[in-house]
């Protein structure tokens, strides 16, 4: 066995390593999001007043568009990335990038509608807070993604080897389409038991 094979194989390792922690990575944070889940049917089950009991606000479906078109944008940024396309990953990285932030600002504001409404992450009505609970912890998992996108960003640059860069966008692509399903399943969740 050459050295290059050797470089090669351990390189193969180190990338199986890293795919398999983000998969349980993911693993938790789904946990996470059913336990919560748990928690509001078992409290809202416990009584006809414990329900959501308001509207959620319209910017959760124009936050949801631009978490798709996100995933989208990645995609075709991981294909610029696999056909040596540097300019052109790039370009796309930063159109997810602006995208993810518009999706973070989008959530904020709804936050502030939602106080307009009367709902506070505080009150008598905990399944009110649980809004909050949800989107809040996505958006903080939304600021890792935008991180791990930056940082496909800069390193997207030919002194660094092909495959590193298409395995940094396979692996920030995974968690990011990871994150666009998991807000779907956060706001189908929420509209069916609002």
């Amino acid at each position: 066995m050459g050295a290059n094979e050797i470089k090669l194989e351990e390189q193969q390792k180190q990338f199986k390593a890293k795919k398999f922690n983000l998969w349980l990575g993911m693993i938790g944070m789904f946990m996470m999001f059913a336990a919560l889940s748990s928690g509001f049917i078992v409290y809202t089950a416990s009584g006809v007043d414990k329900g959501i009991k308001t509207i959620l606000p319209q910017m959760f479906i124009y936050s949801t568009i631009v978490i798709l078109v996100s995933s989208l944008t990645l995609h075709l940024a991981f294909k610029a990335a696999k056909a040596g396309e540097l300019a052109k990953q790039k370009l796309l990285l930063v159109v997810t990038i602006v995208l993810g932030i518009v999706f973070f600002i989008l959530q904020v504001q709804s936050w502030g509608v939602l106080t307009e409404q009367g709902v506070y992450f505080i009150n008598n009505n905990a399944s009110q807070s649980f809004i909050y609970i949800f989107t809040g912890l996505h958006l903080a998992h939304i600021i890792a993604g935008i991180i791990v996108l930056i940082t496909a960003f800069f390193c997207a640059k030919p002194s660094i080897a092909t495959e590193k860069n298409v395995f940094r966008m396979d692996l920030a692509a995974i968690f990011w389409h990871f994150l666009d399903l998991l807000w779907i399943y956060i706001y189908v969740f929420l509209l069916l038991n609002q």
